[in-house]
């Protein structure tokens, strides 16, 4: 992977790769396998971006699905420590050192893998079409989906549910 392609159209949104690593992963070394296999996957199939949507949203399908299919053949870990992960990213960014974050991604772990895709990207402020679009679902049910979603976070946060 050439420098230039990593700094220009990866590390711009390693924000996001970040998060869905993270919201998917459970300890250091699966986080940096996934967050790792991300940035391979974007640089292989950068040839097929079409164009037909943002850039942002072509790495969020991609983040998702290989998340998604990393998670499915089983690769997950215990603990999830925090105090070595990617230095570099953790001081420019100021990622996982407050403790309600650490709460707030402990709690959607919990949820199921299409409900954390759903509630990441409402975090990033992208519309209901978006989501939907990046998630394979419709547009329509993603209001109700979101709405229970934060129900059972709240829910999760308040400690009356495991």
């Amino acid at each position: 992977m050439s420098s230039d392609f990593y700094t220009n159209s990866i590390l711009p949104y390693a924000p996001i790769i970040i998060k869905i690593c993270r919201a998917y992963t459970n300890c250091q070394e699966d986080y940096e396998d996934y967050y790792q296999e991300v940035c391979l996957q974007v640089w292989k199939s950068r040839n097929n971006f079409k164009g037909n949507a943002q850039w942002s949203t072509w790495i969020y399908r991609i983040s998702l699905n290989v998340c998604l299919t990393l998670l499915k053949k089983g690769k997950k870990k215990e603990e999830f420590p925090t105090d070595n992960i990617l230095a570099a990213e953790v001081e420019k960014n100021n990622f996982f050192t407050e403790d309600s974050l650490n709460l707030l991604y402990a709690a959607i772990k919990q949820l199921s893998e299409v409900d954390r895709a759903v509630i990441l990207l409402y975090l990033e402020e992208k519309s209901y079409k978006e989501i939907a679009e990046i998630t394979g679902t419709s547009a329509n049910n993603i209001g109700v989906r979101i709405t229970r979603i934060k129900s059972r976070l709240k829910k999760l946060l308040d400690g009356k549910i495991n």
